[in-house]
């Protein structure tokens, strides 16, 4: 029997430390070779580290939250036999790169490029998340539950714990059609029972302490830095997208096995159109050197709403992509984001941002910077309004348009207000004769 001590290893180059998201395993518990221990997240990425040996775990390092050092003690695992031997050639061949690596020659190691997630849902939250998550659903659909009278119902678990939290007794409860209880049959339960105290909007619930770990600190400390450093002002215009939206709808009749257009691609190619005139919007500020660098690419992040938390992916050098090119790209980095197999390179180098709270958009947003960029972009909810409109005679007429409101948050100490109210005035522009869009 022999006692093997894990390290953290060395998950990726200039990383010198991760945080403890997950643990899978307890003290106590057995581990077979190859066995997924923990998820730790470092600056660049959230990694599963597996077991090198087969034993009985002994010892934790931390609890999730904890920060612990490459080459620092994990977690130690107790072995017999075979499994012993194994476990000391393991840990004779970790101690071995930890000596090269201590005998390196002093090369220090850089901070890595952090992909600083940015305030808001995004666009893609609003994509269907898989195969997987439908076949979830629907076993969770399926499931069924006893009630207080011994009678079973099919139900979702959000079904079942609304019931709860409203006191109803789902065996009280006439489901509208094959025997499955959903959100509906609750709200007409609570209607026919409105003078029976089923009105109350629900029971207390318990309070809850949730420690602040993993994507979610990340987020916390960027969101806290860039309001801290950043003096931010926002400025909020209003567009008529009635064009744009016929001419998106036109665009999809005709686009064969191309991805479906949303509004995104039409949005980011009128902010690429406008970049040139307005480089000091596509920039990056070192407040630390005092530096601010213009880009000449356009590499835009979204921000994007996943199971994990709000993450950035990045289009590269959108300016170069048309419409058709942007709506596959989009597709195809909102897909990474959900699955969590987006990499360091798909979430950090952003030049400039824009996010969306789609379909839940209010009238306007105040967007915080995504740091060290300077401005990010957010396109509101598209609604519809009576307005004046020409008659094409001179007069005025009164017409339903479809009105947007863009929102544009920048950083005072490089944007001044003048040139951000410029650039989205370039932007209505584009957006409200949208034929200027295909155009070079």
């Amino acid at each position: 029997m022999a006692k093997f001590t894990f390290n953290m290893p060395d998950v990726g180059e200039g990383v010198a430390e991760a945080e403890v998201v997950e643990w899978h395993v307890k003290v106590g518990d057995r581990v077979e070779e190859d066995q997924h221990l923990v998820d730790v997240m470092t600056d660049k990425a959230t990694i599963d580290i597996e077991s090198p040996v087969a034993g009985i775990v002994t010892q934790l390092a931390g609890e999730a939250g904890d920060v612990i050092a490459i080459g620092a003690m994990l977690l130690v695992i107790e072995t017999e036999g075979e499994d012993a031997a194994e476990a000391e050639e393991a840990e004779a061949a970790a101690q071995h790169i930890e000596d090269d690596m201590s005998d390196a020659d002093g090369a220090e190691t850089t901070e890595p490029v952090r992909p600083e997630p940015v305030e808001g849902p995004s666009f893609l939250s609003e994509e269907k998340s898989g195969a997987s998550t439908s076949s979830a659903r629907t076993e969770l659909e399926a499931s069924s539950v006893q009630t207080d009278h011994g009678t079973k119902f099919l139900a979702s678990p959000a079904v079942r714990q609304r019931a709860r939290d409203l006191g109803i007794d789902l065996a009280q409860v006439q489901p509208a059609e094959d025997g499955r209880v959903r959100h509906g049959d609750l709200d007409a339960f609570l209607a026919y029972n409105a003078g029976s105290g089923f009105g109350a909007a629900g029971k207390a619930r318990a309070d809850e302490t949730i420690k602040v770990i993993g994507l979610r600190k990340r987020i916390a400390q960027n969101m806290a830095a860039s309001k801290r450093h950043i003096p931010h002002f926002t400025y909020v215009e209003e567009c008529d997208v009635t064009d744009l939206e016929e001419l998106r709808a036109q665009l999809n009749a005709a686009r064969g096995d191309r991805p479906k257009l949303t509004m995104l691609p039409m949005l980011v190619t009128a902010i690429c159109k406008m970049v040139p005139a307005f480089p000091m919007i596509n920039a990056r500020y070192d407040d630390e050197a005092g530096v601010v660098t213009r880009y000449g690419s356009v590499h835009l992040g979204m921000a994007a709403q996943t199971g994990s938390g709000l993450m950035v992916p990045v289009i590269r050098d959108a300016q170069a992509k048309n419409l058709w090119q942007l709506a596959r790209e989009i597709g195809r980095l909102a897909e990474a984001a959900r699955s969590g197999k987006a990499s360091s390179e798909e979430l950090s180098g952003s030049t400039l941002t824009i996010t969306s709270l789609g379909p839940l958009g209010g009238v306007a947003t105040t967007p915080v910077i995504n740091r060290p960029e300077v401005a990010i972009i957010g396109p509101n909810r598209i609604v519809e309004r009576p307005m004046f409109v020409s008659d094409g005679m001179g007069g005025e007429r009164i017409a339903k348009r479809k009105l947007m409101n863009i929102s544009i948050s920048c950083d005072h100490r490089v944007v001044d207000g003048h040139d951000a109210a410029s650039f989205v005035q370039g932007m209505k522009r584009l957006i409200e004769t949208p034929a200027l869009l295909l155009v070079d």
